[in-house]
């Protein structure tokens, strides 16, 4: 069997409502995204505006190149101002009270079978210091965070924000779109195809097998590890899960998060936990005399609030089996 899966992203479709002609001729949702400038390649940062943000074919490419290099004489000056604002930056423990909360998420399956390769902690951070990659912030999504929190969390609630002992599942539909084609869709932005699963007869219950079962190759789609996550790699803490949860703190004054931190001692180990983005890009959040921080999301000087069309995840997984013989050894 060959299988094969593809990731793109929507316009919002609402297919269960009856339009009326009113409803067509309004403006379409849209959600609003911090987008950090400087950074990113300037190319990147053009197509974002070009094909995401709401007006983007009227955008003026070259007022919006003036901006992106405005940023990066910005960055060009922090890299003298702050440099090494990023390194060693304190790792805390947590307050004890939190000690029955630690012990209870400690037990949990995806903690157990998800962070079992290299060291790994959980600790108080620093929100400001911590490197990001993520270049940009929905703030409809933080907006929904804080409105869960409310304006004064407590310390436990902080926790069970960053490190949830039960992650609520985002809203999921998923469908056969052919015979051998199944299309999954989500509002959240971490669904993703999660790799191959290979089953035995033993491991499908409350499910009546199409024969006798010799094996089950199971392709999986979800979300990932759902908790706020670091890296500390080289001396420095670098973000890699939970860029709007942080936000959404810092955003509230929270100063300092509890975090699960994992401790890369080389970069063979960062290959195998950094995300995709870390490993294309080390130099630029581990040598760079003045990396990306959580921080500057906050600077009007290094971002860019953009209205965008509001979106869907959709993740497509594609088939194919070959039946046929082969010669006798």
């Amino acid at each position: 069997m060959v299988a094969s899966v593809s990731t793109i992203e929507t316009k919002r479709v609402e297919p269960c409502e009856r339009k009326t002609p009113a409803d067509l001729n309004q403006k379409p949702a849209t959600d609003e995204y911090i987008y950090l400038l400087g950074r990113p390649l300037l190319r990147r940062f053009l197509h974002f505006m070009k094909h995401q943000a709401v007006n983007g074919p009227s955008l003026d490419e070259g007022a919006l190149t003036d901006e992106w290099r405005a940023a990066q004489d910005y960055i060009q000056k922090l890299a003298k101002d702050e440099t090494g604002i990023a390194d060693r930056p304190p790792l805390a423990t947590l307050d004890a009270r939190l000690a029955p909360l630690r012990e209870q998420l400690l037990k949990n399956p995806l903690i157990v079978h998800g962070f079992n390769t290299v060291p790994t902690n959980i600790a108080m951070v620093e929100l400001d210091r911590m490197v990001v990659y993520q270049k940009h912030i929905d703030l409809a999504y933080v907006r929904h965070l804080k409105d869960k929190l409310g304006p004064a969390p407590t310390e436990e609630e902080i926790f069970r924000l960053c490190l949830p002992c039960d992650p609520p599942q985002p809203p999921l539909k998923w469908s056969r779109e052919q015979q051998n084609t199944f299309v999954f869709m989500s509002p959240s932005n971490d669904l993703r195809y999660l790799g191959v699963m290979p089953l035995q007869a033993a491991h499908i219950t409350n499910y009546p097998p199409p024969g006798a079962l010799g094996g089950v190759v199971g392709i999986a789609v979800g979300f990932g590890r759902n908790f706020l996550n670091a890296i500390y790699a080289e001396h420095r803490l670098i973000l890699n899960n939970g860029s709007h949860r942080a936000f959404a703190l810092r955003e509230l004054g929270v100063t300092h998060a509890p975090c699960i931190v994992q401790l890369v001692s080389s970069r063979d180990e960062l290959d195998v936990v950094g995300s995709s983005k870390i490993r294309e890009r080390p130099d630029q959040y581990l040598r760079h005399p003045r990396p990306s921080l959580l921080k500057d999301y906050f600077n009007p000087k290094l971002r860019k609030i953009v209205p965008i069309h509001r979106r869907l995840r959709q993740v497509t997984v594609k088939f194919e089996v070959n039946e046929t013989y082969v010669p006798a050894m």
